[in-house]
Formats: C-alpha cells, structure tokens, sequence
C-alpha cells in the first residue's frame, strides 16, 4: 500500500485495461484520475495535477508521445508509458519527449503496481541524496528543494530521471559510476538489462548541460566533471 496518498493520472484508450489499472492502482492506495485521449489527458493533467503519469502510446487526438511533450513542458512529472511496440527506436522518441520508463503491453498488474512505486520513490529520493542543498557545477546550478537546474542565467527542464541521474552523478563527483550502479540507484533495476536506457539518458542530459560535464569511460560508466577554477 502507499503509504502517502499520491494521485496517478492513467490515460488508455481501452476502457477494459483503463479501468482494471485503475482499480488495482486505488487498491494500492492512489488516487486516480483517468483520461482515454489526447486533449482528455492534458486537460486532465492541468486540472488534477498528477504526481505521476501512466500513458499509453497510442491515443485518439494526439499519441502519447505528444502528450508527454505537452505535459512536460508544463512542470516535470515521472511518465510510465504503455506501449504495444518494443522497437528501440519508439523507445528512443518516448525518452526525447520525457518519459521515464517502459512497460511492453501485455503486462501484469504487478510489475506495473512495482514501477510506479519505484519512480515515486527516486523523485523523493533524489532531494534527500543532495540534502535539499544547492549545487553549483560550473555554469550549472541545481537547486535540489526546487528541483531545478539552471546552466548560466537559462534555466532547463530535465525530466525527473535526467534530474535523479543528474543528482547521482553529482553525489559522487569526479567518479566513475557505472551502468549497472546507477541502474540500481536510479532505476532501481537489479541487473544490467537497461543499459541502453542509461546511455539514452546520459545523452538527453548532454543535449541540455553540455556534454563537457559528464564523461565517458567505455566499457564501465560514466563520471561527473565539474569544471574546475582557474
């Protein structure tokens, strides 16, 4: 059961799997708000404010991945999208757009009860591991409380994975996490199945901060850099 009663927004065109999700989400303990398209999820979304997202991929009006750009330009929110297809390539787009995480229809009740919880739990997580402090990293300021980034005078929009990936580099600057650690802490994923998630990550958070502030290193993981004075 939740512990905190949190809403969950479930947006699905098939009113069968809507309400079965709905039901075993309210018997979790969530709130549930519920849409079956497009406009409907935005719409939803604005009036409800959700603290997580479950979207399917294909809607009526607009697809789930326009969704997630809409809502996500708006305030970030953890997105567990729905989808029928497993191509890297949908998965890559979905990630561009904001999404958090995957789950390949058809899926079990629980596995997805499990996801929500996970994501819920890294966005309260990621304030606690930097103490609800301020972090300058170069141009870079992340105020953890806020949970906001700003590279100079611009502040940028992370989703909340790029923003928890973000904090766990930063927890440990100037080393070397690897794929499978930061899948642990920042997914909570026990084994090396996601690595192509982390990468994708890793690149979105290039695109936004630059990509000199985190570093490579092939075959293990990756490592925070902040620029040094001169």
């Amino acid at each position: 059961m939740a512990t905190v009663t949190r809403r969950v927004l479930v947006v699905e065109d098939d009113p069968v799997i809507n309400q079965a999700v709905s039901d075993r989400l309210v018997a979790e303990g969530y709130a549930v708000v519920r849409a079956y398209d497009g406009p409907g999820a935005v719409a939803a979304y604005a009036e409800h404010d959700p603290d997580l997202v479950v979207l399917d991929v294909m809607l009526p009006g607009y697809d789930g991945h326009e969704v997630c750009r809409r809502i996500q330009a708006d305030r970030p929110v953890p997105v567990l999208m729905l989808t029928a297809r497993v191509e890297e390539a949908d998965v890559l787009v979905g990630l561009g757009v904001g999404a958090d995480d995957y789950l390949t229809k058809p899926f079990r009740m629980r596995e997805l009860v499990a996801r929500i919880a996970a994501l819920l739990r890294r966005v309260e997580r990621a304030s606690e591991l930097l103490g609800r402090r301020t972090l300058e990293l170069g141009d870079v300021r992340v105020d953890a409380a806020a949970r906001r980034v700003w590279r100079g005078d611009q502040e940028v929009r992370l989703t909340p994975t790029e923003f928890e990936l973000l904090v766990c580099l930063a927890s440990h600057p100037g080393v070397v996490v690897s794929r499978d650690r930061l899948l642990a802490e920042v997914w909570d994923w026990p084994d090396a199945a996601g690595t192509r998630t982390v990468d994708s990550h890793v690149k979105g958070l290039r695109a936004k901060l630059g990509g000199e502030l985190i570093r490579t290193v092939h075959g293990v993981g990756y490592a925070l850099e902040p620029p040094t004075s001169a």
